[in-house]
């Protein structure tokens, strides 16, 4: 005997075989109604555990990679820049200092142009008050505006469908796509570009953390005061990684995607981003011993 929703049904046999089609129809269309609110739970789940990591993440140091291409309109690459940083933290928020060049270091010049960068830095630190050291502190915290929009509508602006489970690095992963939810009213602008959105998520079954995400433009979005339109196909992808047992990191982002700035200008450019070195940066470090000049 099984329960569905309102309906209890021993079996098969005793209906009427008229009754049997019926009877599948429902029991399909009801699980699809639970897939979606048990895909929808799994969301709510890494919406949660994506904002308890924020908050342990900010505690940590990492290299990134920047990597740049623009193409003309046949897609032929016209220039590129790459760039590695190094992301510290200068009493408790971060300094992006920049390393390389197209994967060289930076000639000596350069150099002592950062290091004099990062001792201003380090210096107008030391200088701050309570209120404007607290100031700094709460506007690091505290996530940007979009990611908090982004986060907050997630769940209710799109249908959730299960895809599959896989496994990635040994851990095993919740397949999930989402789609733009008809009817949905966005309250934010965030939620507006969620609506031109497609998605598709990787959630680690055991703590509910996004391993991947990738999404794509399905209707042309428009951004901002001035006229920049993102085109439709435009997509991203966000792995992340495991780091000390402790956090999920950033481990690569990609981004390739078309957008038109004013009346003419045409951008298409591919970006990629790749992350390492991520560690923990002790607490109780003093501010001008927390940075060896390179």
């Amino acid at each position: 005997m099984f329960h569905l929703r309102g309906y209890c049904v021993s079996s098969m046999a005793r209906h009427k075989p008229m009754q049997v089609p019926v009877l599948l129809a429902i029991f399909a269309s009801a699980t699809v109604l639970f897939g979606q609110d048990d895909a929808r739970d799994v969301i709510r789940r890494a919406v949660e555990a994506d904002e308890r990591n924020w908050q342990a993440a900010r505690h940590y140091t990492f290299s990134e990679r920047v990597n740049s291409r623009y193409m003309d309109s046949q897609g032929r690459l016209k220039s590129q820049d790459i760039k590695g940083h190094d992301v510290l933290l200068l009493d408790g928020s971060p300094y992006r200092r920049l390393v390389s060049r197209d994967d060289r270091p930076l000639p000596p010049t350069d150099e002592r142009k950062e290091q004099e960068k990062l001792d201003r830095s380090i210096a107008a630190r030391l200088r701050e008050t309570a209120v404007q050291r607290a100031q700094r502190m709460t506007e690091y915290i505290r996530r940007p505006e979009w990611e908090r929009e982004a986060w907050h509508e997630l769940p209710a602006a799109f249908d959730f469908r299960w895809c599959a489970e896989e496994v990635l690095d040994g851990r095993r992963l919740y397949v999930i796509e989402a789609s733009p939810r008809q009817g949905y009213r966005p309250g934010s602008r965030t939620g507006k570009v969620l609506a031109r959105l497609k998605a598709r998520f990787w959630i680690d079954k055991q703590d509910y953390h996004i391993v991947k995400a990738e999404a794509e433009v399905m209707e042309t979005i428009s951004v901002g005061l001035f006229l920049v339109r993102v085109a439709k196909g435009s997509h991203a992808t966000l792995v992340q990684t495991r780091v000390n047992d402790d956090v999920w990191m950033p481990h690569e982002v990609q981004a390739f995607g078309s957008a038109r700035v004013g009346l003419l200008k045409v951008l298409r450019i591919e970006h990629e981003i790749r992350y390492s070195n991520s560690r923990k940066f002790p607490a109780a470090s003093p501010l001008a011993s927390q940075v060896t000049a390179k």
